[in-house]
């Protein structure tokens, strides 16, 4: 029993630490709100409408967030607030933000 105890233990922890940045960082925070990310990422994407302007969207909201430059509703943010600064460093938050647009990006879905 003991043994099965640790087992499961070890694998709980080597799935923390294999997960990404993205999954460790944005989801945990996300996984209350009553707007998905994915709902979130198609906001974005109809106001910035290429990777290229979503990504440094994204970049410029977690690094200086307030309400003028979100893309969610008065009424949302009036409920849920404005996140805080991100704490990730600029290479993670690339990262986080590279796997974000490859999670939830629409183009190569549309047939």
């Amino acid at each position: 029993m003991v043994k099965k105890i640790i087992l499961a233990g070890v694998i709980m922890l080597h799935g923390l630490h294999a997960s990404d940045i993205f999954e460790r960082k944005c989801v945990p925070c996300h996984k209350d709100l009553p707007t998905s990310l994915e709902q979130m990422f198609k906001e974005y994407l109809l106001i910035y409408s290429s990777e290229k302007f979503v990504k440094a969207g994204l970049k410029h909201y977690l690094r200086n967030p307030s309400k003028s430059i979100s893309v969610m509703s008065d009424l949302f943010i009036d409920n849920y607030s404005i996140k805080d600064k991100t704490t990730l460093t600029p290479e993670e938050l690339d990262e986080a933000i590279d796997i974000y647009w490859e999670k939830f990006k629409v183009f190569d879905k549309l047939k």
